[in-house]
């Protein structure tokens, strides 16, 4: 019982030491994930047209 003790004051001694985001760099940094989400996926839909296109062609 002891160990499981010391752990949970371990943990909570290095919760203190983390740097936590700011509103606006969370913010900042959602928008960049959502950008990169929307940029892959306008890549992927590009892509598989492309492809799909390509395998019409060679099957027609």
């Amino acid at each position: 019982m002891q160990r499981m003790t010391g752990f949970f004051k371990n943990v909570r001694l290095e919760m203190k030491k983390v740097t936590w985001p700011t509103r606006r760099e969370l913010t900042r940094y959602t928008l960049v994930v959502l950008a990169t989400i929307a940029f892959f996926l306008v890549f992927f839909i590009v892509v598989d047209f492309g492809i799909s296109t390509f395998m019409k062609l060679i099957l027609e």
